[in-house]
């Protein structure tokens, strides 16, 4: 069975602000090494977090590998170690953040055999490190356009729509 590893981070920049994320991908005993990243104009760091994890899922191309996902986002790893998602499907995500993403994430999750790690960021890990550079890089270097985080920006106008109409 193959086996992969996975180191991810995400961020942004004014929380919502620009924001991106980064995955770092090994297999084969290190023979394997893949770096994925990408920004977007608006989003919050909960959903690069999330993106940078599921992003990195579906780049697998065989169903039911073993999957190791190192994150140092505490929303990301609680979520689903402390089984919250599923319970979030079953109530429909109502009051949730990021169900378009939570959904995106079910789907990809449940192809493979994924098993989640909590590290600490900014600790020295070298594989953590290279993430949280490729994400933060991703949006402020300004070499990547910047994508409409599409999910983000229609809730906040739907959070819009609902301000008007109560004002």
């Amino acid at each position: 069975m193959k086996q992969v590893i996975v180191y991810t981070d995400g961020g942004a920049s004014g929380n919502p602000g620009p924001g991106g994320y980064g995955a770092v991908m090994l297999a084969s005993g290190g023979k394997y090494y893949k770096e994925l990243s990408g920004a977007f104009r608006l989003t919050t760091n909960n959903r690069m977090e999330l993106l940078a994890v599921i992003v990195a899922l579906e780049t697998l191309k065989n169903k039911g590998t073993h999957v190791t996902v190192y994150s140092d986002s505490k929303y990301v790893v609680d979520a689903v170690v402390k089984k919250w998602v599923f319970n979030w499907v079953k109530k429909k995500f109502k009051d949730k953040k990021n169900p378009d993403l939570w959904k995106r994430f079910l789907r990809i999750y449940a192809q493979h055999e994924v098993k989640f790690v909590w590290v600490k960021g900014h600790a020295g890990n070298e594989y953590n490190e290279v993430a949280d550079k490729l994400a933060v890089s991703a949006y402020a270097d300004g070499v990547l356009e910047l994508k409409t985080d599409s999910g983000y920006e229609a809730s906040k106008s739907e959070d819009n729509n609902l301000n008007l109409r109560f004002e």
